[in-house]
Formats: C-alpha cells, structure tokens, sequence
C-alpha cells in the first residue's frame, strides 16, 4: 500500500513519550490522521455504519463530543501504555461509538463480513476490539480507551434519558 504524505503522518501523528511533549497537538490531529487508503476506507466505512446508529439515538451535540472524546482518550490510552510509538488513524473515536452501541443497544442484530450469522451488537464490538488487538501494527490501546469511554458514556446517555427508551 502507499502511505499518504509520509512527512504529514509523522508530524500530525500521535507520538508516545517523550515526543508527545514536543508535539502534544496529535492528541487531536491523529484522529484525522491515515496510514493509506485502506486505512481510510475502514475507519469510515465503520463510522458510518456506527455513527448513523449513535446519531440517531443521541442527537449531533453528543454524537461530536463522544466521537471526540473518544479520539482524546483513545490517544492518552496510547501515549500512557505504548511509549515509544505512533499512532494514528479514528479507531479510538469510533471504537466510542462502538461502546456506546453495545450498551444503548447490545441486542441489536448485525451481520459482520465474513461471517454470514447474524449476532448481537456488543458480541461484534467486543469480538472486533479482542481480534484487532492481536494484530501487528494495530494501536490496541487507543482502541482500548475509546472503547471505554464509549462504555461510560452510554451508560450516562442510558441513565439520563427519561423519556426514551433504548
């Protein structure tokens, strides 16, 4: 694959200690940040499917917090628990969307290729989080803190919805 503008992912990159210091915006610009076009393509092609379904539950306001919250967080997960690395790539945002679901609606039936069986959604968030953490080159910890923070903000968003019911 070819990487895109190979200068640009190591300066709006995410770097673990001690070039996070030196370069603290990629806490933010990583997010935007892809490897290749493949990169690209996945993450996108995954927040649209999550991001529709997490719209539509808690409105734009929340949507955008918790997509950014979760690229934040997913990348102090990163710099805290992998040192000497970079990072980037929305995995961490839309891993948030992801927990979100999973607790806003875990029993919602989805279809994960190439697995022709439908299951419910937290067992394909989880499942997705634990086989991408076994994988070379993937950031498990910024998956991991915006997983989490996905987690905790539904169960705020489940919490604090009087009048709409999951």
């Amino acid at each position: 694959t070819v990487r895109l503008f190979p200068d640009l992912i190591g300066y709006l990159g995410l770097w673990g200690r001690p070039l996070f210091i030196e370069r603290p915006w990629g806490l933010i610009t990583s997010v935007f940040t892809h490897y290749d076009l493949f990169h690209l393509f996945a993450n996108m092609f995954t927040l649209y499917f999550f991001g529709n379904y997490v719209l539509r539950l808690v409105g734009v306001r929340k949507f955008i917090i918790l997509y950014l919250a979760g690229g934040i967080l997913g990348g102090a997960f990163f710099v805290l628990l992998s040192p000497y690395s970079l990072a980037i790539g929305a995995s961490g945002a839309v891993f948030a969307l992801g927990g979100a679901l999973a607790i806003l609606v875990p029993n919602s039936r989805v279809i994960i290729f190439p697995l022709p069986v439908p299951m419910p959604l937290w067992i394909a968030v989880i499942g997705g989080f634990i086989i991408l953490s076994f994988m070379s080159g993937v950031a498990w910890q910024a998956h991991l803190g915006g997983l989490l923070t996905g987690l905790v903000a539904g169960l705020i968003f489940k919490r604090s919805s009087r009048y709409f019911y999951f």
